[in-house]
C-alpha cells in the first residue's frame, strides 16, 4: 500500500487529492489546484473577436486545421489532446511552465439556449503539469471536467488503513489537521478555514457538525454519490460512447451528440474493461516480479564488484610490491657490482701504492749507496764495481720510466645505470583487457573414421560440431608420452588433420584436442587410446570400438586417400609448433634454455626394448641387424650446430672451416628405448682426434665433446681411443680410425648405458653407465676430419621389407 502513495497525491500541491478531476489527458487535478493554475488570455485572442472580425474561416476548415495542428505538433514532440483545438491564424502563448498553449475556436453557444442565457467566455487556459498538455475551457469552466469518484475513494480506504490524521480540505498551502466535518457539505475543516469557509449562520447554522473521526465512518457508512453527467449534471450516467471513450446520459443520446457513434451499456462496459485492466495488470506483475528478481541481481552485482574490487586491489598491490621487490633486489645486485668495483679499484691503487713504496725505498738505498762510493778515493777499488753500480742505476731509472708512474686504475667508475627501458616500461604498465564477452569455440569433435594408427605413426583428425556458431581460429593437439605422463602440446594450428611420427612400438598413447580463439579455449574432447604396432612392418587391423565413454582404442591403418600434417612425437620433451617451407612442416624440441628444430634424416635404429635372448647377449651381438626392430632417419642439426661446421648431403656430412674442435647434434633426441647408429669418416688427415657421442641440447659447441658435464663421447686417433665425459679421460683402447672406418654408437636407455664400436667391433667396455634423460647423437671435429651418416649393412637388411610413410619423414623395417 506504501508504493501507491505516489498515486494518490496531487502534482500541484503534493497532498492527496481533494475532489479530483479528471482532464482530457487522462490525468487528475484536485480542483483547488485546477483552479490555481488558471491562465487567462487576451480577450483580442478569443476566437468570437477573430470570427467577428470575418475570418472567412468555417465550422469545417476549423475541424481541418485543427487535424493538421495535431500531425505538426506530434512531428515536433509535442501534441494536445483530441478535443483541443487551435486557431490557424493566433500565435501561441505560453503557460507560467513554459507550455505552448494554442487558443481554440470556442464551440456556439448551444441552440436551446437563448441569447440572454449564453454563458460568457472567459478565455481560460489550463495546462496539465504532467503530460504539458494545453486546453481552453469553454462556458462551463472547470465544471466541465469529471470528478474522479473512484480516487476519492481509493484515497478514503488508504488513509483509513493508515489511520493517518485527516487535513483539512480548504488549505490553500500546506493542509492542516482536520477538526470537524460538515455532514451535509461532506467537507472536512481546520478550525481557520471553518470560520472563513462555514461561518455558523444564516442556512449553514443548520448544517450539522461532527468530529472527524465520526465524519470518515459516516463517510463510508453512506453510499457513494453516483457519478453524474457534465453537460447534465442532475443525469447519471447510463450508457458509454465507444468512438468517445466516455460515459454518457440518455439526455446527451437524445441530444444526438452521439448519433453516429456506437453506444454499448454501461455495465457491460465496465465489466469488459475491468476484465482488460485486470488482463494488463497480470502482465505489468511479471514485468514487476522481472524486474524485482533484476534489481536482486544488480544488488548482488553490487556486492560482487565490491568483492571483486578488494581482490583486484589486493591483486594489483601485489604485483607492484613484486616489482618493487624485484627492483630492489636489482638494486642490491648493482650496489654489490659497485662495490666489487670499489674494492678492485682500492685494491690496485693500494698494490701499486705498496710496489712503488718498496720501489722507492730501494731506489733511495741504491742512491745513498752510490753516493757513499762516490766519496771513496780507492780508483782501483771504485772501478772494479763502477761498471755494475753505473748498470743497476740506469737499470732502476727504466724501471721508473716503464709506466712505473701512471696510475694502474682511474678514480673515476666507468658504469653508467641504463634506466630508460625500466622507465618506459613503468610509463608504458597499464591494464589490459583480458576478458572478452564472446563466447569460447564448442568442443571438437574427433572423426573415428579418419583416426588411425599404423606401425609407430598416429593420424588423428577432428571437426567442429555441425551447429557450433563459434568459429574457432585453431586447434591444439596433445599427446601424453606412452607412460601415462601429463599431456604435451604436439599441434598448434588451423588443420585438422595431423600425422605423429617416431612413436615407440608396442606402446599406448592418450591423445586429445581443444579449440581456441581470442576468447579462450574449449573444454577438450574425448581421449583416444592409441595403441602402436609391436614391430615395424606389422600390419595388424583391428576395428575401431565406439563406446559412450571417454576413451576409444585406435590401432587400423592409415588412410591413404588424405594427406595429413606430419609431426614428429615430443618423446620426453615439449613440442611446439613452428613455420616451415611450404609443403613440410616441423616441431621444435624445446629443452630450457635452447631448443633444437627436429625433422627427418640421420639414420638410427629404434628398438624400444630386446627380447631375453637378445638380454643376455653382448652388446656386440646386440647390434646384429638383424635383431634391431626400426629404422629412423635423421640429419645434422644446422641450427644448434657452429657456426664452423661445415654441411653438405641434405645435412647428411659434416666438417668444419677451423682447426679448433666445434660440435654439431643430430636432429633427433631419445628418452627412452634402445638406439644404434654409424657414422662414416670420407676424410682424415694429420691425425687430428674427432670423437663422437651423445650429448644434452645445451652442449658446449666451441670444444671437444666431453670437455664439459653436458657429454658423454669417444675421442680416437689412428692409433687408440679415449672415453672423456666432463674433462674426465678413461679407459684407453687400442685400435684407432682411418679414411673409410664407421663409429657405432649404441645407446641403450632401458639399461642406462652407451657403448662404442669401430668397424663393427666393439671399442672397449660398456663407456658409460647410469646415463638417463634426452639425449642427442653428437660428433666434435675439425677441418681435417669429415664425416657422414652412413650404414651400408643396415640398407642391405633392409632391402625389399622397408616400407616408406612419407619421404623425408619415417622408414620402418620389419626384423629379418
Amino acid at each position: 500500500m506504501e508504493e501507491m502513495e505516489e498515486e494518490l497525491k496531487c502534482p500541484v500541491c503534493g497532498s492527496f487529492y481533494r475532489e479530483p478531476i479528471i482532464l482530457p489527458c487522462s490525468h487528475n487535478l484536485c480542483q483547488a489546484c485546477a483552479r490555481n493554475i488558471l491562465v487567462q488570455t487576451p480577450e483580442s485572442e478569443s476566437p468570437q473577436s477573430r470570427r467577428a472580425s470575418g475570418s472567412g474561416v468555417s465550422d469545417y476548415d476549423y475541424l481541418d486545421l485543427d487535424k493538421m495542428s495535431l500531425y505538426s505538433e506530434a512531428d515536433s514532440g509535442y501534441g494536445s489532446y483530441g478535443g483541443f483545438a487551435s486557431a490557424p491564424t493566433t500565435p501561441c502563448q505560453k503557460s507560467p511552465n513554459g507550455v505552448r498553449v494554442f487558443p481554440p475556436a470556442m464551440p456556439p453557444p448551444p441552440t436551446h439556449l437563448s441569447p440572454a442565457l449564453a454563458p460568457v467566455p472567459r478565455n481560460s487556459c489550463i495546462t496539465c503539469p504532467q503530460c504539458h498538455r494545453s486546453l481552453i475551457l469553454d462556458d462551463r469552466g472547470l465544471r466541465g471536467f469529471p470528478k474522479n469518484r473512484v480516487l476519492e475513494g481509493v484515497i478514503d480506504r488508504y488513509q483509513q488503513s493508515k489511520a493517518a490524521a485527516l487535513k483539512c480540505q480548504l488549505c490553500e498551502k500546506a493542509p492542516k489537521e482536520a477538526t470537524v466535518m460538515c455532514e451535509q457539505c461532506d467537507v472536512f475543516y481546520c478550525d481557520p478555514c471553518r470560520l472563513r469557509c462555514h461561518p455558523p449562520r444564516g442556512p449553514l447554522a443548520k448544517h450539522r457538525l461532527v468530529p472527524p473521526a465520526q465524519g470518515r465512518v459516516s463517510r463510508r457508512l453512506s453510499p457513494r454519490k453516483v457519478s453524474t453527467c457534465t453537460d447534465h449534471e442532475l443525469e447519471n450516467h447510463s450508457m458509454y460512447c465507444v468512438q468517445c471513450k466516455m460515459p454518457v446520459c440518455y439526455q446527451c443520446l437524445e441530444e444526438g451528440k452521439h448519433s453516429s457513434h456506437e453506444v454499448k451499456a454501461l455495465g457491460a462496459m465496465w465489466k469488459l474493461h475491468k476484465s482488460q485492466l485486470s488482463q494488463a495488470l497480470n502482465g505489468l506483475s511479471d514485468r514487476a516480479k522481472e524486474a524485482k528478481e533484476f534489481l536482486v541481481q544488480l544488488r548482488t552485482m553490487v556486492q560482487q564488484i565490491q568483492e571483486n574490487s578488494v581482490e583486484f586491489e589486493a591483486c594489483l598491490v601485489a604485483q607492484c610490491d613484486a616489482l618493487i621487490d624485484a627492483l630492489n633486489r636489482r638494486k642490491a645486485q648493482l650496489l654489490a657490482r659497485v662495490n666489487k668495483e670499489h674494492e678492485h679499484k682500492l685494491k690496485v691503487v693500494r698494490d701499486q701504492i705498496s710496489h712503488c713504496t718498496v720501489k722507492l725505498r730501494q731506489t733511495t738505498g741504491l742512491m745513498e749507496y752510490c753516493l757513499e762510493v762516490i766519496k771513496e778515493n780507492d780508483p782501483s777499488g771504485f772501478l772494479q764495481i763502477s761498471d755494475a753500480l753505473i748498470r743497476r742505476v740506469h737499470l732502476t731509472e727504466d724501471q721508473w720510466g716503464k709506466g712505473t708512474l701512471t696510475p694502474r686504475m682511474t678514480t673515476d667508475f666507468d658504469l653508467s645505470l641504463d634506466n630508460s627501458p625500466l622507465l618506459q616500461s613503468i610509463h608504458q604498465l597499464d591494464f589490459v583487457q583480458v576478458k572478452a564477452s564472446s563466447p569460447v569455440p564448442a568442443t571438437p569433435i574427433l572423426q573415428l573414421e579418419e583416426c588411425c594408427t599404423h606401425n609407430n605413426s598416429a593420424t588423428l583428425s577432428w571437426k567442429q560440431p555441425p551447429l557450433s556458431t563459434v568459429a574457432a581460429e585453431g586447434y591444439i593437439l596433445e599427446l601424453d608420452d606412452g607412460s601415462g605422463g601429463q599431456f604435451r602440446e604436439v599441434y598448434v594450428g588451423k588443420e585438422t588433420m595431423c600425422t605423429v611420427d617416431g612413436l615407440h612400438f608396442n606402446s599406448t598413447y592418450n591423445a586429445r584436442v581443444k579449440a581456441f580463439n581470442k576468447t579462450g579455449v574449449s573444454p577438450y574432447s574425448k581421449t583416444l587410446v592409441l595403441q602402436t604396432s609391436e614391430a615395424a612392418g606389422a600390419h595388424e587391423t583391428k576395428p575401431v570400438k565406439d563406446t559412450d565413454s571417454e576413451e576409444q582404442t585406435l590401432p587400423f591403418p592409415v588412410p591413404s586417400e588424405r594427406l595429413p600434417l606430419r609431426r614428429m612425437s615430443p618423446f620426453s620433451s615439449t613440442l611446439n609448433l613452428q613455420p616451415s617451407f611450404p609443403g613440410r612442416s616441423y616441431f621444435d624440441f624445446r629443452s630450457s634454455p635452447h631448443q633444437l628444430s627436429l625433422h627427418s634424416s640421420l639414420q638410427s635404429l629404434n628398438a624400444p626394448g630386446c627380447s631375453l635372448e637378445a638380454q643376455s647377449a653382448s652388446y656386440s651381438q646386440l647390434v646384429d641387424i638383424k635383431k634391431l626392430l626400426a629404422v629412423a632417419w635423421f640429419a645434422f642439426d644446422p641450427g644448434s650446430a657452429h657456426s664452423d661446421i661445415i654441411f653438405s648431403n641434405d645435412n647428411l656430412t659434416v666438417t668444419c672451416s677451423s682447426y679448433d674442435d666445434r660440435v654439431v647434434l643430430g636432429k633427433t633426441g631419445f628418452s627412452k628405448g634402445v638406439h644404434y647408429w654409424e657414422l662414416t669418416i670420407d676424410r682424415y688427415d694429420n691425425h687430428p682426434d674427432p670423437a663422437f657421442g651423445v650429448a644434452r641440447i645445451d652442449v658446449m659447441k666451441d670444444v671437444m665433446l666431453g670437455k664439459d658435464d653436458k657429454a658423454w663421447a669417444m675421442y680416437v686417433d689412428n692409433n687408440r681411443s679415449w672415453f672423456m665425459h666432463s674433462n674426465s679421460h678413461t679407459n684407453r683402447t687400442e685400435g684407432g680410425i682411418t679414411k673409410g672406418a664407421t663409429i657405432g654408437v649404441l645407446l641403450d636407455l632401458n639399461r642406462k648405458t652407451l657403448t662404442f664400436f669401430i668397424n663393427n667391433e666393439q671399442q672397449g667396455p660398456i663407456a658409460f653407465e647410469n646415463v638417463e634423460g634426452l639425449f642427442f647423437p653428437a660428433v666434435s671435429l675439425n677441418r681435417n676430419v669429415q664425416v657422414s651418416t652412413s650404414t651400408p649393412g643396415l640398407r642391405a637388411a633392409c632391402s625389399g621389407c622397408c616400407f616408406q610413410v612419407c619421404p623425408g619423414t619415417v622408414k620402418s623395417t620389419a626384423p629379418r
